[in-house]
């Protein structure tokens, strides 16, 4: 019996932390599961809110074999219907954009924004045998958190409330709803969508993968669930701004270091940090070389709200204890990975690429606070077939070679299962949990 075999007939059972099988990644038939059992009932980002902000606005979400228009209707709210012209089949929208009304571009069928039929060309023909009821658009449940639109194509789900569970308490603080996007990039990544976004779960690769980044930083994080979602952190004791023990003995200046830090990180990625935070780790020299790592961490922060005040960024209503009790990087189940800062967010968004199980639609996006009126508007997202065609910086391109590199190496007849940290990699781990209930039905 096969590994997916037994995810259809042996029942969820115990799930080994530390073992996924290789299948998970590279067979068709997990593909197949996967389009039954998990996209068309579980809770997935479409868009975020600014994306549609004005009545008539739409976006279309594709996943899989489904198409999901969502709309912003006449009276503000959102709706999100299957994006299937209930006549012959053809797909309403494509992309992004702004209607009045949906219309087929085949036979010029029309609907409202509310999903009911506006226009039948030559209606007379079908008599009585064409009811309102059957061609109204079929609505799908859709819900807001954070700022991002999430659809379900379960009528009978749990809300997304109950979906996020303790993540949204953990994540509220943040205030993710007021960022704004900065930059937005889409690439078809040659490797499973699993792959793709597990290559952002964990921060036990940084060690090998980062090396650059260990003159600056303690590398070793902790990992833990949250349900159906995990996250991974770094331990209270772990010093940003020294080195880590891996190649040092941890002495150095701590105030250069976690300046350097942000530099490398901007200079590499322009995420996860800001212009206000190189500011603050500028006048992290004001502090006397005495000052303890508390002293600098405290300043540091202090520092970080006051430039952002300067700029006119709103800074969140967050503690420091809600901060790190938040962690570094979360996975909301299925397929939405951010690291979060209070002024800013890295997501990552994977899908699968048609039916091949070597393929998958992967999006990387940037997000900020802006002060009021100077948010970006219309931030085009860059599309390549090929993320070597594209500018990442240095700390992205690293990720990338080994997103493809491991979706070859697991289909080595030697390679039987991922194995999983059970310490630094539980968000992977869990997520791996979660699928395997949905594939059983267990969800």
């Amino acid at each position: 019996m096969n590994e997916i075999s037994k995810v259809t007939t042996a029942g969820s059972g115990a799930v080994r932390p530390d073992y996924v099988p290789a299948d998970a990644y590279i067979s068709p038939d997990y593909v197949k599961l996967e389009k039954e059992r998990l996209w068309p009932r579980v809770w997935q980002i479409a868009c975020r809110e600014e994306e549609i902000p004005n009545p008539g606005d739409f976006y279309t979400y594709d996943i899989a074999d489904e198409s999901i228009a969502v709309v912003r209707k006449t009276d503000g709210t959102v709706a999100a219907y299957h994006n299937v012209c209930p006549h012959r089949g053809r797909r309403l929208t494509a992309g992004c954009g702004r209607m009045g009304k949906f219309h087929c571009k085949y036979h010029g069928w029309q609907w409202t924004l509310d999903g009911k039929p506006a226009e039948v060309v030559d209606r007379k023909d079908w008599g009585d045998l064409l009811q309102d009821g059957e061609i109204t658009l079929q609505s799908v449940k859709v819900a807001s958190w954070g700022g991002w639109l999430f659809i379900n194509m379960d009528p009978d789900s749990e809300s997304l409330e109950d979906h996020l569970g303790e993540a949204k308490t953990l994540l509220d603080p943040f205030e993710m709803d007021r960022m704004r996007y900065v930059w937005r990039k889409r690439i078809t990544m040659p490797c499973n969508w699993k792959t793709a976004q597990e290559a952002f779960m964990e921060g036990y690769h940084v060690q090998t993968t980062h090396r650059q980044l260990l003159p600056y930083q303690d590398d070793y994080t902790f990992s833990r669930a949250f349900g159906k979602h995990a996250m991974f952190g770094y331990a209270p004791t772990a010093l940003f701004g020294l080195p880590s023990p891996r190649i040092s003995d941890q002495s150095g200046d701590m105030r250069k270091g976690l300046y350097e830090f942000n530099k490398e990180i901007w200079d590499t990625l322009k995420a996860t940090t800001t212009d206000e935070m190189l500011a603050a780790g500028r006048r992290l020299m004001e502090l006397p070389e005495t000052a303890n790592p508390f002293e600098i961490y405290v300043a540091f922060a202090r520092f970080h709200r006051e430039e952002s005040e300067k700029a006119g960024r709103p800074w969140p209503a967050i503690t420091p204890e809600q901060q790190m009790a938040a962690g570094t990087d979360w996975n909301i189940f299925p397929n939405l990975v951010f690291l979060q800062q209070p002024t800013n967010v890295l997501f990552y968004r994977a899908r699968p690429n048609g039916d091949d199980p070597d393929s998958c639609i992967f999006e990387v996006n940037v997000l900020e606070r802006f002060a009021p009126g100077a948010e970006p508007k219309n931030v085009e997202v860059e599309v390549a077939d090929d993320w070597r065609k594209v500018d990442w910086g240095l700390i992205l391109e690293q990720d990338f070679q080994n997103m493809e590199a491991v979706q070859k190496g697991m289909k080595s007849r030697a390679f039987k299962a991922a194995r999983p940290s059970p310490v630094q990699e539980v968000e992977i781990s869990n997520f791996h949990a979660t699928l395997l209930a949905y594939l059983h039905g267990d969800r």
